[in-house]
């Protein structure tokens, strides 16, 4: 059984090459080819839908979902250039061995940087179980752990129906609760004080004596000067600067559990099997990734 086999090269050279490279390596491949810009049924101004599957339907097997179908056609419309072949189902690890080693284009980590610069279209590589990622999202050998830049498509075809479930993410963050603002701020306050203050006075006064001289005042004649010097007191003010209150500002953090009730979402699928009594084949199967 073969299995088809795609990759993306920068440059129709480069795919060359990579084609050269795997018919001379030792791996059983049919019908190599490469598609660019020239392939017939190319189209520069949109992509392939399944009515209208573009140079893909001269692919005999290759069977891609549209984001990843798409993601290629890209890669063509920058310039690139995609390698098919359809290869033997026991020698894809070889195949891919060779293409890693002729510088295929990782196809997920190309239409990632192209997203980021514009492009539009859903993800590539959104595979599913059962989808070897190991072609870059590819159909194929889920059995080797093959790089993720290639697809590889079976003959059968299948539809995918993503299961989605949503999970309840509570987080925290930070609010104003309020809170208080303390200033300080200088005033004057009259103040009235008493003190007692002494102050002297010089009195000179003259008084009437009528006595003789005694002999011990012999020098009552000698000149002489008497210095007297009152005194006084005034006030004088100082300030002094005392601590007398302190106010306090602080805070404490209390911790409680609150309840979160919400509701998530998630996709239910129903499976109604229709089946042909008479002869026992089922109807409506799709197709299955290897």
């Amino acid at each position: 059984m073969s299995t088809t086999i795609t990759a993306l090269f920068d440059s129709r050279a480069e795919a060359e090459a990579a084609k050269a490279r795997l018919k001379g390596a030792r791996v059983d491949a049919d019908h190599v080819h490469v598609h660019d810009q020239s392939s017939s049924g190319y189209n520069s101004s949109s992509y392939s839908t399944h009515e209208d599957r573009g140079f893909w339907d001269s692919i005999k097997n290759a069977f891609l979902p549209d984001e990843d179908r798409h993601a290629y056609e890209e890669g063509v419309r920058r310039g690139g250039a995609v390698l098919t072949a359809d290869v033997d189902d026991d020698c894809i690890d070889e195949a891919v061995r060779v293409l890693d080693e002729a510088n295929s284009v990782d196809i997920d980590e190309r239409s990632s940087q192209w997203r980021s610069s514009g492009w539009d279209y859903p993800a590539t590589g959104a595979t599913t179980a059962g989808t070897a990622s190991a072609l870059g999202g590819a159909y194929g050998t889920t059995d080797s752990d093959i790089d993720s830049n290639r697809y590889a498509s079976t003959g059968e075809q299948e539809e995918v129906i993503p299961v989605v479930e949503e999970q309840l993410v509570v987080g925290k963050r930070d609010v104003n609760r309020g809170g208080v603002r303390v200033r300080s701020y200088v005033t004057e306050v009259p103040v009235h004080e008493q003190v007692r203050l002494r102050n002297e006075r010089v009195d000179v006064a003259r008084r009437a004596v009528d006595q003789p001289l005694a002999a011990a005042d012999a020098d009552a004649f000698r000149e002489r000067t008497i210095d007297v010097t009152a005194t006084g007191e005034e006030a004088v003010v100082g300030k002094n600067a005392r601590v007398v209150e302190e106010v306090v500002v602080s805070k404490t953090a209390e911790e409680h559990v609150e309840q979160i009730d919400d509701t998530v979402r998630r996709t239910e699928v129903d499976i109604d099997r229709n089946t042909d009594i008479d002869t026992g084949a089922t109807r409506g199967a799709t197709d299955k990734r290897i």
